[in-house]
């Protein structure tokens, strides 16, 4: 559908968003290891899955694990199943998403908050996944619930900053969250309904976007608005400028100023 490249969307609380970075670097990790043993023993690479990944006959006492395989309480697979992918593409396209928006929402809501936030996600789009079939024994992997939930909180947050995107995988644009974000959800929800061939968990990517749009109201740190809203200055009646627009007396000065040119976007946004 798209593939998010860059948000020109600055951080205004942290001065690094560690937890994110910490985030893809342990699902990098991990799949480097499941990934290597997998080059040489695909079936070692099964098992993992199985002993981690998140299994709703296990975890609804439907089935047990063999015993080789029963290293974790199942109870804990709502949250290890995360951290593991299939091939590089699986990983890359989760770890993307984080990438790009996972700063933000770590900066609106502290970085405590937000790993409770991201293993919350985690384990809601793992319930989500096993309401339609809980006797299922396909175990889940992969991040992409709990990058839902990022995504559903970037767009209660910054549904005006644009966004560039490429578009079908080849045709660059820059579209504000609103369309691209919200067009992601709607997607997740059409997909659920009408495709029931893919090994795609859409119940998954939705319970994760119902817990990231829960939570962020909650969880965003004081002073952090909604919707891209921001206060405008005691006495001061002019409207505040969307997210990522130019300062207005940056505006003035390049309008005034003769034969100057204004900051294009492209300038703006390469400087992140």
């Amino acid at each position: 559908m798209f593939i998010p490249l860059h948000d020109a969307n600055t951080l205004k609380y942290i001065r690094l968003q560690y937890v994110t970075l910490a985030i893809i670097a342990l699902n990098v990790l991990v799949w480097l290891i499941t990934g290597s043993q997998a080059a040489s023993d695909p079936q070692v690479q099964q098992a993992s899955f199985y002993a981690y990944g998140f299994i709703p006959s296990v975890v609804n006492g439907i089935e047990v694990l063999p015993v080789e395989l029963d290293r974790i309480p199942p109870a804990a697979s709502y949250i290890t199943y995360a951290f593991f992918h299939g091939d590089f593409m699986h990983l890359a396209g989760n770890m993307l998403f984080i990438w790009v928006f996972g700063d933000n929402v770590e900066d609106a809501m502290g970085h405590l908050r937000f790993i409770f936030f991201y293993l919350a996600c985690a384990a809601a789009a793992a319930f989500a996944h096993a309401l339609p079939d809980p006797q299922s024994s396909v175990p889940l992997i992969g991040a992409s619930g709990a990058a839902a939930g990022i995504v559903a909180a970037y767009l209660l947050l910054h549904p005006k900053v644009r966004i560039w995107v490429l578009a079908l995988g080849r045709i660059p644009l820059r579209i504000p969250a609103l369309y691209v974000l919200g067009g992601w959800a709607a997607f997740q929800v059409f997909q659920f309904l009408t495709d029931t061939e893919s090994q795609v968990s859409w119940m998954a990517h939705i319970g994760g976007m119902i817990a990231g749009g829960v939570l962020i109201v909650f969880l965003h740190r004081k002073g952090v608005e909604l919707f891209d809203r921001q206060k405008a200055d005691a006495g001061d009646g002019a409207m505040p400028a969307a997210a990522g627009d130019p300062p207005a007396e940056e505006v003035a000065a390049s309008i005034d100023a003769p034969g100057k040119r204004g900051p294009t976007r492209w300038g703006r946004d390469a400087g992140r």
